[in-house]
């Protein structure tokens, strides 16, 4: 199978169907293949991601990633330091991106998150990518999340966090390797799922997709190519992206 960086076929360091213990592209990094599918690289949570299941971005942290407080920042500022105390491991958000919750002005902007030091209940100073666009003024609050294929677990039937693709290999605990997340993708199915049809994120059988809509529903994940019998692996037609 070709696989497609851009407009032409190009090498990538790590095959389709393979993990590796070292990163080998960028996380959240995008190929295409000539069957029409989308990939994007990421990187496995605390299990193993199995192959043909629904997998979700790491489950929100409301207490160290949410509505923190900060010093407000000058526009061309290359870092934000909250003044609310958080815990959070060396870089442990390196990747991820922080966007102005509110703020008199600035608010909306979205900046990546370059490093940051381990802290303990403390304030953490995150050193940006790219320079604050707009200043901020008034009581500013910041939320952070990691990179969405950055500690990837299987989708869980109570949603977490939102779902990013579908493993194409067996992609042991901290390892890496492909999710599918546009077109064609073979998908565990919980209850029949009907060709044509919508299909959802299942809130009974982690990692399945169901039938659209159910009770509990969670989040669309794309459309049957065909008819799928239950608990059986069959083709949805992925929107993910």
């Amino acid at each position: 199978m070709t696989l497609l960086i851009g407009t032409g076929p190009q090498m990538v360091a790590q095959k389709l169907h393979s993990e590796s213990s070292t990163g080998l592209h960028d996380l959240g990094s995008i190929v295409h293949t000539n069957k029409g599918q989308v990939l994007k690289y990421c990187k496995a949570g605390g299990t193993t991601l199995v192959m043909g299941k629904l997998q979700q971005a790491s489950a929100e942290d409301t207490s160290n990633f949410q509505a923190l407080t900060i010093t407000n920042a000058a526009a061309g500022d290359l870092s934000i330091t909250t003044t609310t105390t958080v815990t959070l491991t060396a870089n442990q958000l390196a990747g991820g991106i922080i966007t102005v919750e509110s703020a008199t002005t600035g608010a909306g902007q979205i900046l990546g998150i370059k490093s940051h030091p381990a802290v303990t209940a403390a304030a953490v100073t995150f050193t940006l990518e790219d320079p604050v666009v707009v200043a901020t003024t008034g009581t500013a609050l910041i939320d952070a999340i990691p990179n969405p294929y950055s500690g990837v677990v299987v989708n869980p039937t109570s949603a977490t966090s939102a779902p990013v693709g579908v493993a194409v290999f067996n992609i042991t605990n901290a390892y890496f390797g492909w999710l599918g997340v546009a077109g064609p993708f073979s998908v565990l199915a919980d209850g029949a799922l009907t060709v044509g049809t919508a299909v959802d994120a299942s809130n009974a059988t982690a990692g399945a997709v169901e039938a659209h809509p159910e009770a509990g529903v969670q989040a669309p994940v794309g459309t049957a190519i065909t008819g799928v019998a239950t608990t059986d692996y069959g083709f949805v037609n992925l929107r993910l992206l």
